[in-house]
């Protein structure tokens, strides 16, 4: 990976619209597979306990923590390396890993060799957000920016309903089936299938990776490619931690409720409102597909719109938005046990769980100098994914087994961890508006 001199990066012209959205496009496919792979587990909850003897506590594990602490941890490294190298590079050799280590799945004969093999899911995929975010914020100007990020971030939904619909239509096609006998592997079960079929592609999407450009770095920086010494990012966050800690704890709340749908609607579509899988991945793939990407991007718009208007903390003000209307959807919606009402109420619900999504790395970029990128966008991915993984899948499977004591109270669970979660989010972000605006304006006269 050679090593980037961004001198005279500013006298530099945009890149052609046609560049940077064709850049953009093909990190949405990459961060579609990334979701896919992320969250094919949760269709195979059932399977799973049936083969492999696992507990809810167990696969929310599997879901959370498993993915979540490694891929977090992992990306810290990766993301100052994404300061100072090829950012098309890393994003491709990570593509590779995570298919690899999705596919690997399906040989796991245990608990701890699936719980192996999501760490390695999650080590790969660590390597996407943080690249991409910096790559995006060079390709586009700062009054585009949140667009551009809306568009990479609906692709991380449009990719969780997509894996819920084919998902559902692979599960369904391998159960027709019944057991299938491969070479070398031999006789293999429908949901080891199921890892085969997503994962492996995704070394297709690895190879399009070469076909971006890594564009030229802007921003505040300093002369030569070498980056900026460790030191002086510490110090720089150090100075600033009201916007950075504020900033990471509210969006981190604010995206459980997202987290707590992808991973476990999915089992309280089957097991309380007694949906097929079938039915329930296309009802629950349906609504992911469209009104997801729909609140990402609409997320980013508006803050768009608002930083046009002069609203420097215009990312901040469109996520208290989105906690507003979250509060009561969370509230009512996993509570419902009758199956004509799931639509109306989980719809609405998905739209203000994704709306945040793309304001948390675009609110990011706006602050932080350009060769901290990468490694301020570890940082909140390290956040986001413990945040999640420990208060959304972990929790609910937890609540399920050990505070309610019954599978059927997992709708219970969802309620409470979300309700729990959004409060919290909003108080921080509120917090977080003053020391927001000051460092905006600082980086906005920095050029």
């Amino acid at each position: 990976m050679q090593t980037q001199n961004p001198a005279h990066a500013a006298a530099e012209p945009w890149p052609r619209p046609g560049v940077a959205w064709y850049a953009v496009v093909i990190l949405v496919i990459a961060f579609i597979f990334s979701f896919i792979d992320r969250i094919i587990i949760a269709m195979l909850v059932e399977p799973l306990k049936q083969d492999l003897g696992l507990t809810d506590t167990q696969l929310g594990l599997l879901q959370g923590l498993a993915f979540a602490v490694f891929y977090a941890t992992v990306g810290l490294p990766i993301g100052r390396w994404a300061d100072r190298y090829s950012r098309r590079a890393i994003i491709g050799w990570g593509i590779f890993l995570w298919s690899i280590m999705t596919a690997v799945c399906g040989l796991a004969r245990n608990f701890w060799e699936l719980f192996l093999a999501r760490v390695g899911v999650g080590v790969g995929e660590a390597a996407l957000s943080p690249a991409a975010y910096s790559m995006i914020a060079d390709y586009f100007p700062r009054e585009k920016l949140g667009r551009a990020l809306g568009v990479y971030q609906s692709g991380a939904f449009f990719g969780a309903g997509l894996s819920f619909l084919v998902g559902g239509l692979v599960i369904q096609a391998v159960g027709k089936a019944g057991p299938m006998s491969l070479p070398v592997l031999g006789d293999v079960k429908a949901w080891q299938l199921v890892f085969f079929a997503v994962g492996l592609p995704g070394v297709l999407v690895a190879l399009l990776m070469l076909t971006v450009r890594e564009p030229v770095r802007r921003g505040k920086l300093v002369a030569g490619g070498a980056g900026l010494p460790l030191g002086d990012v510490v110090r720089y966050a150090v100075q600033r931690w009201r916007v950075f800690v504020l900033h990471f704890i509210g969006f981190a709340l604010l995206a459980v409720p997202i987290t707590t749908i992808i991973t476990w609607a999915f089992v309280y579509f089957t097991r309380v409102l007694a949906f097929t899988p079938p039915q329930a991945a296309l009802r629950l793939g349906g609504l992911l597909v469209i009104l997801s990407p729909l609140g990402v991007y609409t997320g980013g718009w508006l803050a768009d719109f608002f930083q046009r208007r002069g609203y420097r903390d215009a990312t901040l003000r469109v996520a208290l938005f989105a906690a507003a209307g979250l509060l009561p959807l969370s509230a009512v919606s996993a509570f419902v046990t009758d199956p004509d009402l799931v639509i109306p109420l989980f719809g609405p619900l998905i739209f203000f769980a994704s709306l945040s999504m793309a304001l948390a790395p675009a609110a990011l970029q706006v602050v932080t100098p350009n060769q901290m990128r990468g490694q301020v966008s570890a940082v909140w991915m390290l956040v986001l994914n413990l945040v999640t993984a420990g208060v959304g899948p972990s929790a609910v499977g937890a609540i399920t087994d050990h505070v309610f004591g019954d599978p059927l109270a997992v709708g219970k669970s969802i309620a409470l961890v979300n309700c729990l979660s959004v409060p919290l989010a909003a108080l921080a972000l509120w917090a977080a508006l003053a020391p927001f605006r000051k460092a905006a304006g600082e980086q906005a006269g920095a050029g």
